[in-house]
């Protein structure tokens, strides 16, 4: 599933806190944002008919729930990103990493315990 910006904003919104009402979301959302209700409940309705988000009605209040896991959106996320930047090779992705992500020491080791792992 492909997620605009503001649209992970959202969802990344929604995962700490769900279910959750649109005024709810925004106060998830970081403080440098600044959205209108009227533009997050239109994100929210492009979200819903995606069907990324659920809206349950109670009263006149909308709640809302992700019908996707954020490790999912994120694996997806990845292989689109992987697919068309990188053209499917993993070198670049790793020269990237090591010489301008710095990767910490256990991160280090847990990409060695993965790689050892996926040989088994």
């Amino acid at each position: 599933m492909k997620l605009t910006e503001p649209e992970w904003q959202l969802m990344n919104a929604l995962w700490k806190k769900s279910p959750a009402t649109a005024r709810e979301i925004i106060e998830h959302i970081p403080g440098n944002v600044k959205w209108a209700y009227t533009t997050v409940k239109t994100m929210l309705s492009r979200l819903v008919a995606k069907k990324a988000v659920s809206e349950k009605k109670n009263s006149n209040t909308s709640i809302y729930e992700p019908l996707i896991s954020q490790e999912n959106a994120q694996r997806s996320a990845m292989s689109t990103l992987f697919d068309k930047v990188l053209d499917g090779a993993f070198e670049p992705l790793m020269h990237f990493l090591v010489n301008h992500k710095k990767i910490s020491a256990k991160e280090r080791q847990e990409l060695i315990r993965l790689l050892e792992e996926s040989e088994k």
